[in-house]
Parts: structure tokens; C-alpha cells; sequence
């Protein structure tokens, strides 16, 4: 997929730039995410991929089935991207979208995987551990799975923790075997 990040990652700067210059940021993320999530659907894909139609005619079934979702700005964004026949790149435009604001906001969304559920006190208490190291006002998102054993993994963007005790038995059977 890192053609497709290559080819969006313009139209992303782009619609970010003017975003954070007119402070509607929140509201792009939003447009940009109905967007994407209209285009994913089966049967719009049909009508962005039907060589018939014209990237007018495109654009426009796209804002018309987004409906008041999108403002004026947000319909001719659509419509630069349909000209360009980039219409099926808008989920990762949106995905990258989100990336930027998250970088120009100074947070990060953290997944926290437990084998149990955790405590409010003691996922507060993570939340602020990571904001520290990672210098970032973190958004923690947390769900369990048991086969974990115990423990916690962490996944924030790139960076992955593994304290889970499968883990640590995955790197001992691995020091055992080499």
C-alpha cells in the first residue's frame, strides 16, 4: 500500500494545510472520513469505477450521496480529486489526514491489549506513563484478549510494547532455541 500513501499523501498535505490555516481541522477530519467511508461501499464503487461517467458526474454522486456532510470547500476537494481520478484514494487521504492532525495536536491514539480488563485507575495511570515518554496527550482505546496470559501489549502508531507474559515466553523460547 505504499503506492497508494504515495499518491495520497499530496492531496492530504493539501486539504490539511488549508484545514489547519482556516482552524477547521475537526471538522475536515470528519468530512474527509464520511468521504472515505461513502467511497468504500459497493455500490459507490461501482459508479466511481464506471468508465461512463464523467469526473463531474462522479464528484457529483459522491457529494450528493455525502449530502450535508460536506461544505462547499470539502465538495470542490472532491471534485480536484475526481479530475485527477484519485476518488478511491480518499480513505488513505483521510487516514493520513487524521496522522497530521494527531502530529499537529500533540496526541497519539494507544491501543492497550490485556488478557483481563483493566482498572480506570490503572489505565489512567498507563495513559499518563506513555504521555510521558511519548510526550504526547494520549487517547487510550483498550480491549482484552486472553491468551495473553497476562500482562498488557501497547501498540501507538509504530512503536509496539510487549508485556505480555506470552511474549516474554516467546523470546525465551527463542533465546532457548538459538
Amino acid at each position: 500500500m505504499a503506492e497508494l500513501s504515495t499518491l495520497a499523501r499530496p492531496y492530504a498535505k493539501a486539504a490539511f494545510e488549508y484545514a489547519r490555516d482556516k482552524k477547521e481541522l475537526s471538522q475536515w477530519a470528519q468530512q474527509l472520513a464520511t468521504a472515505a467511508a461513502v467511497t468504500l461501499d459497493e455500490s459507490m464503487q461501482s459508479v466511481l469505477g464506471n468508465p461512463s461517467l464523467t469526473a463531474e458526474q462522479q464528484a457529483r454522486t459522491l457529494t450528493d450521496v455525502c449530502g450535508e456532510a460536506l461544505d462547499a470547500q470539502a465538495g470542490n476537494f472532491i471534485a480536484v480529486l475526481a479530475s485527477n481520478k484519485r476518488l478511491a484514494l480518499l480513505p488513505e487521504i483521510s487516514s493520513l489526514f487524521e496522522q497530521y492532525k494527531a502530529n499537529q495536536e500533540k496526541s497519539v491514539d494507544v491501543e492497550v491489549v490485556s488478557a483481563f480488563d483493566l482498572a480506570d485507575a490503572a489505565r489512567d495511570k498507563l495513559a499518563e506513563a506513555l504521555g510521558k515518554k511519548l510526550e504526547r496527550q494520549v487517547k487510550v482505546r483498550t480491549s482484552t484478549d486472553s491468551t495473553l496470559l497476562g500482562g498488557v501489549l501497547i501498540r501507538a502508531g509504530d512503536l509496539v510494547i510487549d508485556g505480555s507474559v506470552r511474549g516474554r515466553l516467546n523470546k525465551l523460547a527463542e533465546a532457548l532455541n538459538s
